[in-house]
């Protein structure tokens, strides 16, 4: 199962090594995140990004393509709240779409769980 995390799941388990251990025993690790959840996790100050920063490093940053941000505006439209869902939100969604089987960690589980209704493959939300 692929793991992604968003901004609530990056802050959620920066400096939670036995969250992360239980993670990697389960086979859920390395976590994907996408680059645009980067401007929402990190504050620009290396002393207070310090615990998150050590995450990142153990988790495969992934880049936004035109595919995924097309497939992020598509979901967003579909939810019929795309003045009140994240791009963000959409995006990460969109991620967990693409893979086969995939669990989004959140501390926004009702924004993605509304995209993820109008995913092709199953996404599961968990929150943190």
């Amino acid at each position: 199962m692929t793991l992604i995390l968003d901004a609530g799941g990056v802050s959620a388990l920066a400096g939670q090594r036995a969250r992360l251990a239980e993670l990697r025993r389960r086979g859920h690790w390395p976590a994907q995140v996408p680059t645009v959840v980067l401007a929402e996790a990190l504050t620009g100050d290396h002393r207070r990004d310090f615990h998150t920063n050590r995450l990142l490093r153990a988790c495969q940053i992934r880049d936004v393509d035109e595919q995924r941000a097309r497939e992020a505006a598509r979901l967003r439209a579909a939810t019929g709240r795309a003045a009140t869902i994240s791009a963000t939100d959409a995006i990460v969604v969109a991620f967990a779409g693409s893979a086969e089987a995939s669990l989004v960690l959140t501390s926004d589980p009702d924004d993605l769980g509304a995209l993820a209704r109008h995913t092709a493959r199953r996404v599961a939300i968990g929150g943190v």
